[in-house]
């Protein structure tokens, strides 16, 4: 058992060293590698050296994000902002999996129960982190919508285009939104449509109050129009939204925070028992399968229930 932990340990070790190595690519390598197909010849030449170096997790990316799974895994990185390929964030999975189960396994009297305790929450543990990132990108992204249209309108009023305004955005506000409008500009300057680059751009950001933004532009491109005084309407609309979200935030905050806590309890207390005294707890599988089986489901529906429940009570749609 001994050496079993031993070689865990410097495959984590190994596993820890190539992740650091491979996240640490800047961003600007990253954009090249995308964009590697719309370059020239010598460019390309270039980059295929640079991939060379991760010919293992190109070649799993690449097959992986053939399947539909690996495409939503892609999705949902962007969305995040994760410099992470597929194939990384599988490797992640992984050794979050491995490293849940040893520990659990250690601290739960070496129980095989334990290790798969462990196990589950290292599947959902990567996953977790990537929808938080991604909460926390996305209100970012709405609260900093206001000032890009103000300053997108007073670009187009001065006689900026459309394209110069955004190429504006994109230098001179903060991230993340200038990082997002910086590759509509770059995937425009490789000849994709104003639309195309727009949808991927509501692709990456799933934002009702962006999805205005977008649609505007596009009607405006079609039909014509004055768009800065349309920008300028949605801007104001936008601005009292978040003004009126933030305070039904505030005053459901008690709601939402005593569904979570309370849906939350019994799970750690549950866990905490286990760990502690784990024969107290098999001692529910004394009356039978069906009988524990049946425990379990009462216990789960009546969680699940009350807690979305709550949820639907300080869901307020604005």
């Amino acid at each position: 058992m001994t050496w079993i932990i031993i070689i865990g340990g410097i495959i984590l070790i190994i596993l820890l060293t190539v992740g650091v190595v491979v996240s640490s690519n800047s961003e600007r390598a990253i954009v090249e590698e995308r964009l590697s197909q719309y370059l020239e010849d010598d460019n390309q030449k270039n980059l295929d050296k640079e991939a060379q170096k991760y010919v293992i997790t190109n070649w799993v990316s690449k097959r992986v994000e053939k399947t539909s799974y690996g495409d939503r895994i892609a999705r949902e990185l962007a969305r995040a902002d994760l410099k992470f390929k597929v194939a990384e964030y599988l490797v992640l999975i992984l050794l979050s999996i491995f490293l849940g189960a040893l520990l659990a396994w250690f601290l739960g009297n070496q129980h095989p129960v334990s290790a798969l305790i462990g196990a589950v929450i290292g599947i959902f543990a990567p996953r977790i982190y990537v929808k938080n990132q991604q909460k926390q990108r996305l209100k970012k992204f709405n609260d900093q919508l206001p000032d890009m249209l103000n300053l997108m309108v007073n670009g187009l009023r001065a006689g900026y285009s459309t394209t110069q305004a955004m190429e504006a955005i994109s230098k001179e506000l903060p991230s993340p939104i200038n990082d997002e409008f910086r590759r509509v500009v770059q995937e425009m300057q490789i000849g994709i449509p104003m639309e195309t680059a727009l949808d991927n751009l509501l692709r990456r950001i799933p934002s009702e109050d962006l999805d205005f933004v977008v649609t505007a532009i596009n009607v405006q491109r079609e039909v014509g129009g004055n768009l800065s005084e349309i920008l300028d309407n949605i801007s104001f609309t936008i601005r009292e939204r978040i003004r009126i979200k933030g305070e039904v935030r505030v005053l459901t905050a008690q709601v939402r925070t005593s569904g979570t806590v309370l849906s939350l309890i019994p799970f750690g207390l549950t866990l905490i028992l286990w760990f502690l005294n784990p024969d107290y707890l098999l001692s529910v599988t004394q009356g039978g399968p069906i009988c524990t089986a049946a425990i379990i489901c009462v216990v789960l529906g009546l969680i699940s229930s009350s807690y979305f429940i709550m949820m639907k009570i300080a869901d307020i749609e604005v």
